[in-house]
């Protein structure tokens, strides 16, 4: 046996590794229980990583994760610029910023190495300033973003308005050459994945459809960002193509 396989099984034997394997277990099951009548997209596991250390995302790394979360651009400029960490993963994480995201940190966040989606773009004025930061950067390629959709209404949570959300890709399709977009994010309400038909989620799956018959988008084209850690599952079944799941992987947060 080499000893790059070695270090495989190793990894895939510490409590993250194992963690994240019940996950994708978990989250393939919940795949085939969805409805034959939803866009077959393979699930992306976004492992979110916020407050936890460099060896935890290296030991995540190696069992096999690469798309990352972090909710804060200070954090996530620290952990992608880290010695340690770029030279275990080679330059191969995709971060994704999934935080409330201001408009004086777009410059920051566009300077970060491997930056693949902000996830939370919900107005017209932060999609400008993003698009205007990423070409400032000089990045060739487009950065992939999502609009978020305030689902629950919440005062205290981030994301556009339901009826909100067409004008905002629309805005980013025709005036943010330096966007790409992929798709729809919600946070919702903690305490619904008891439901049958958890509301959020379904009120996500509506503005897609919105989104692809306004938009001439095919919806098999359209992401949906939906499920956490403890509602991941249901999400899926749900239609959901991004789960973002942290505490489940890496143990609970202070």
């Amino acid at each position: 046996m080499s000893i790059a396989s070695a270090r495989r099984i190793m990894i895939a034997l510490t409590e993250v590794g194992r963690a994240r394997e019940n996950i994708l277990q978990r989250i393939e099951a919940a795949k085939l229980r969805r409805s034959a009548e939803l866009p077959n997209i393979e699930p992306r596991l976004v492992a979110v990583s916020k407050t936890k250390p460099v060896n935890l995302i290296i030991d995540a790394f190696e069992s096999g994760q690469t798309h990352f979360g972090e909710n804060y651009v200070q954090e996530l400029e620290r952990k992608a610029n880290d010695e340690e960490l770029l030279k275990a993963t080679k330059g191969q994480i995709k971060w994704h910023f999934i935080g409330h995201l201001q408009s004086n940190k777009c410059k920051k966040l566009a300077a970060i190495p491997n930056l693949d989606t902000v996830e939370t773009v919900d107005s017209k004025k932060l999609a400008d300033c993003l698009n205007k930061a990423w070409e400032s950067a000089g990045k060739l390629e487009q950065l992939n973003i999502m609009v978020q959709v305030n689902t629950s209404q919440e005062e205290n949570k981030s994301g556009c308005p339901p009826d909100d959300c067409v004008t905002i890709v629309d805005h980013v399709l025709k005036r943010c050459k330096k966007l790409n977009f992929v798709g729809l994010m919600t946070i919702g309400q903690l305490g619904r994945h008891d439901a049958d038909s958890n509301p959020d989620f379904r009120l996500l799956s509506e503005c897609r459809k919105t989104v692809s018959d306004k938009m001439g988008i095919p919806i098999d084209a359209l992401e949906l960002s939906m499920g956490m850690s403890q509602d991941f599952e249901h999400a899926i079944e749900m239609g959901s193509t991004s789960v973002r799941v942290g505490s489940a992987i890496f143990g609970s947060r202070p």
